[in-house]
């Protein structure tokens, strides 16, 4: 193998002063890319935890994995499946990657083996690598690039967007601007036609996120002059960043543009600008495009709804929340996955249960998901407003259903019957309960002891005392004497 590659010079990556990569092409064929200098950069944790290898154990890794004569697909399996897992040698993936380009006239690499490059670059964070290899790639093109005369297409290989959307994404979460910039150019060098609007999106979303809302409208533009059609997504940002940035009229603007442009808002599109109208305490347009919306023919979203109610709950108006809940049920356009704990905690809050109470009715009624925890929540509410049999139908009806509560809640509530004289009513639920597959603790039985000696129901006291010894809830017969006492002294 080494004697096949004596004749051809080979790549190595080296660190310059300024610590951008170069190429030396003046290395003897037997070295194999085996003067590694420390200044390359050391792998993630999770890639190596070992120092590197020496030269000679590399070369030799590669004469046992690799043929004579491979392909691109052979040297792509090779970095996948031998080279990226070897705790010793995954730093030398770009060091191989260049020596196999100077291996052979006849090798070549194509887009399969540039895209998992940019990739594990990417993931890597090499970023100064990662721009050198699309430097490479825009002089050694892939194959399918090449001329119909050479064999190929005319047109440039449909693989090129995807290497160069993951760069331009890796570049932009390192805030390395300039570096997703030129990368946009080399794409708009390298790939016929226009370009998908993903790229563009990607640094106006970075732009964004720092709360740069002129920069990332400037890159709008550039997109404009570009000739690349924005999508829907391109809009979502801006809408987003106008109002996170409070330029509120703006992100109404860009909503308008977007219909100009024959693009069609999704359900994103108004939840940002519901959302915003909301932060800005204006709440009759906010309603207002959740109405627009389904004017349109969108259907509500969980999101949506929680977006809405939220946000009146947060200023506190509880009572409008309830009223638009109400009025979007009416509608039957509530989605079957909304909960709706906020506003029923924001009502039991406010002394108005019984108004939670009638939401959770028309769920039910409508077949409407409805959580353990709302129910609880309303529960608790009912409970501290003395609406003691409104609770105790709204955990009954939970059971039915087979949501069970938990043991606080239900213990509770227990109490709540027992001190109102209704101990058997506890009781006979607290066995319908178990039936469903509640698993009562001990401090359950207590309270139904408790509740029959206040009563006076001996018997009663004495049966769940025996349930209580069979459960294992009674650890010593001294707890069982002063149980039984209790209600021996009952009145």
């Amino acid at each position: 193998m080494a004697s096949r590659r004596s004749s051809r010079s080979h790549y190595k990556i080296l660190s310059s002063s300024s610590s951008k990569p170069r190429i030396n092409e003046n290395l003897n064929a037997n070295q194999v890319l085996l003067n590694v200098e420390p200044s390359i950069p050391d792998p993630l944790p999770t890639v190596s935890i070992a120092p590197p290898a020496p030269p000679s154990v590399l070369a030799r890794f590669l004469q046992s994995h690799l043929a004579r004569s491979f392909t691109a697909a052979d040297l792509l399996h090779f970095l996948r499946r031998r080279l990226h897992h070897h705790p010793f040698f995954a730093p030398y993936d770009l060091h191989v990657f260049f020596w196999a380009a100077s291996s052979s006239d006849s090798f070549r690499h194509d887009h399969s083996t540039y895209e998992y490059m940019a990739r594990s670059l990417a993931a890597s964070c090499r970023l100064d690598y990662l721009r050198f290899l699309l430097g490479f790639l825009i002089t050694h093109p892939c194959p399918c690039s090449t001329s119909t005369s050479a064999g190929g297409s005319i047109f440039s290989c449909p693989r090129l967007p995807h290497i160069y959307r993951a760069s331009i994404a890796a570049f932009t979460r390192a805030g390395r601007f300039d570096d997703a910039s030129q990368t946009l150019a080399d794409a708009r060098r390298s790939i016929d036609g226009r370009l998908d609007p993903a790229l563009y999106n990607l640094i106006i979303h970075a732009f964004a996120r720092r709360g740069d809302h002129r920069l990332a409208v400037e890159w709008y533009m550039a997109m404009i002059k570009d000739r690349v059609k924005p999508d829907t997504h391109t809009f979502n940002i801006l809408i987003d960043s106008a109002c996170r940035n409070s330029e509120f009229n703006s992100a109404v603007t860009w909503f308008r543009e977007m219909k100009l442009k024959n693009l069609e808002p999704n359900a994103v599109s108004f939840n940002t600008l519901i959302a915003g109208f909301l932060r800005q305490k204006r709440f009759n347009e906010g309603i207002g495009s959740a109405l627009e919306m389904l004017d349109l023919g969108f259907k509500l979203t969980a999101s949506t709804c929680e977006i809405l109610i939220r946000g009146l709950c947060r200023d506190g108006r509880n009572q409008e929340a309830f009223e638009l809940l109400m009025n979007f049920m009416a509608k039957g356009v509530v989605p079957d996955e909304f909960d709706c704990l906020v506003l029923i905690e924001m009502l039991c809050a406010e002394g108005k249960a019984e108004k939670g109470l009638e939401i959770l009715s028309l769920f039910w009624e409508k077949g409407k998901f409805i959580g353990v925890v709302t129910c609880t929540t309303l529960i608790e509410g009912l409970r501290n407003s003395g609406k003691l049999d409104e609770a105790y139908g709204v955990m009954h009806k939970m059971v039915e259903k087979g949501m069970l509560p938990d043991r606080i809640t239900f213990n509770c509530l227990m109490d709540d019957l027992c001190s109102f004289g209704r101990t058997m009513d506890a009781n006979k639920f607290r066995m319908f309960a178990t039936r469903k597959g509640f698993d009562p603790n001990g401090a359950t039985f207590s309270i139904l002891v408790q509740g029959f000696a206040r009563e006076g129901k001996k018997k009663e006291g004495e049966r769940v005392v025996d349930e209580m010894l069979d459960a294992g809830f009674i650890p010593n017969i001294a707890v069982y004497n002063r149980l039984m006492e209790d209600l021996q002294f009952s009145k």
